[in-house]
């Protein structure tokens, strides 16, 4: 599968990772001209030695990437097509253990400090499904602003593994969908490697793909 990406002046391996401070309340207001985004997503990186995503637009502008150098991470840096990281989500731990809730903050997070604690909050936490005793099955995961917040602000209903899968809001409304790319030719098929991610009006779609990153290690 070859994508053909317009040129940039700066290369792959020239890019620095930068973080300049967003406020909370953009990361759900952040959009361009107020049109539905759609994105179309490659799950492979740039770099040959890594794994990760590339994200593209409808003009063939790299706008997103994700390089990894192992496989299963436990921590995943979102960054531009610069390379300014974005968003750093960040697997939770309980007593040392990993469970299946995920960090998300603003920027690059970085190393523990001296008190072995974060220097920076989380602004989401997402949350695996993992109630067997729940009527609705169709629920992957739920969204919580910050650490401490008891009721959750989205859910995330579907099945990621084929990519199929909607974020859902207040009043049941859908801010970002998941879908299988569909071949402009017919017999042809991108299988799950290559998906999009359309991002309606009024809501970031840097969240709406920090959400899509934590789903691929929730349901790998």
């Amino acid at each position: 599968m070859i994508f053909f990406l317009k040129s940039s002046s700066r290369s792959v391996h020239d890019q620095e990772h930068h973080h300049e401070p967003v406020a909370e309340a953009e990361v759900e207001t952040r959009i361009n001209d107020g049109t539905c985004t759609s994105l179309t997503v490659w799950r492979k990186s740039l770099l040959i030695s890594c794994n990760g995503f590339t994200v593209i637009n409808s003009c063939g502008d790299l706008v997103y990437r994700v390089d990894n150098y192992i496989d299963r991470p436990d921590e995943l840096v979102l960054m531009d097509g610069s390379g300014k990281s974005i968003l750093t989500m960040r697997r939770r731990k309980k007593l040392g253990v990993l469970v299946h809730n995920w960090f998300v903050y603003e920027g690059e997070v970085g190393n523990y400090c001296a008190t072995n604690k974060l220097s920076k909050k989380p602004i989401w936490c997402v949350r695996k499904n993992i109630n067997i005793l729940q009527t609705n099955h169709n629920v992957l995961a739920y969204v919580f602003r910050g650490s401490t917040d008891k009721r959750h602000s989205f859910v995330i209903e579907g099945s990621y593994t084929r990519r199929s899968c909607k974020v859902i809001g207040g009043s049941r409304k859908v801010l970002a969908e998941i879908k299988r790319k569909e071949a402009m030719v017919e017999g042809i098929s991108y299988g799950v490697e290559v998906f999009v991610l359309n991002v309606e009006p009024g809501f970031d779609p840097g969240f709406a793909m920090g959400l899509l990153l934590i789903l691929d290690q929730m349901f790998p």
